[in-house]
């Protein structure tokens, strides 16, 4: 879809299912099993959206989905569904791998960078070869020595590949890394989380990442068990929804299986999402 001069498109890495209860923390399996599906293992099916900017000078991808270096347990343990994946993806769009020239990785647990790297006859190798990839400096050194509750969730074979091959450009805070593509470091998920802002013509268009998985967390309180800091997630949806409300703002959902893209309005108290782009 169109944001001022910038072509914006989701780009799928396929699906997967994470645990319904950590997905929704706090919020009882009665309210939040209303509203999303469950299976007989608890697990609720997210999609692994990635999303595509072409601002006519540089062609910029958001995170990176899950990849293809992961073994048939782990997919079995996650319920990983690569009907397609982000090369796959690209070449419906009509471009491979080596016409990526920016990938912003918005941390590094592996459903957002397993697929910035992989498996080739030589090792594991940067995905989009000719790529800089973007990445928070605190974030780096943070998965290089993970807390315990994290360490389950960083491969070093997804990200450490990247900067033996010299593609890695590390920001500190907010950045910006092309004309009209802004990083802006918000912790919540994790300490150094970032999501990006894309700005064109008076539009603008926000990736939240983790800050807002699906369009169920639209709702301030409703935040992730994973998330490290729950409270400084809630704040700062509150904050930020009031301006995408305001002006109109694109969102874009990483995990929601339905809907990639869509705006936000308000509909007595409660926040809805009016669906532009659907998520496969």
């Amino acid at each position: 879809m169109k944001l001022g001069r910038f072509e914006l498109d989701a780009v799928s890495d396929g699906f997967f299912r994470l645990d319904g209860g950590a997905m929704f923390g706090i919020v009882p399996k009665v309210a939040w099993e209303k509203v999303t599906r469950v299976d007989d293992r608890n697990r609720i099916f997210l999609s692994l959206s990635t999303l595509l900017i072409r601002t006519g000078s540089a062609n910029v991808l958001v995170d990176t989905g899950i990849g293809t270096k992961n073994d048939a347990r782990f997919c079995e343990t996650y319920g990983v569904d690569h009907f397609t994946t982000v090369p796959g993806s690209l070449g419906r769009l009509g471009l491979s791998v080596s016409d990526i020239d920016i990938v912003i990785l918005s941390h590094l647990h592996f459903d957002h960078a397993g697929g910035a790297t992989t498996r080739s006859d030589g090792g594991v190798v940067p995905t989009f070869p000719r790529a800089t990839y973007v990445i928070q400096r605190g974030m780096w050194d943070e998965a290089q020595d993970p807390n315990p509750r994290t360490k389950g969730s960083y491969f070093p074979d997804d990200f450490l590949p990247l900067e033996k091959a010299g593609r890695v450009k590390f920001i500190d805070g907010e950045a910006e890394i092309v004309p009209g593509v802004r990083a802006v470091k918000t912790g919540g998920h994790v300490k150094h989380h970032q999501i990006v802002f894309v700005e064109s013509e008076g539009r603008t268009a926000l990736y939240w990442a983790d800050l807002m998985p699906t369009t169920n967390h639209v709702r301030p309180a409703w935040v992730m068990g994973y998330d490290l800091y729950p409270f400084e997630v809630a704040a700062m949806k509150a904050m930020m929804l009031e301006t995408a409300v305001r002006e109109s703002w694109i969102n874009f959902f990483e995990h929601d299986p339905e809907t990639a893209m869509g705006t936000i309005r308000r509909e007595g108290k409660n926040l809805v999402v009016d669906p532009l782009v659907p998520a496969r």
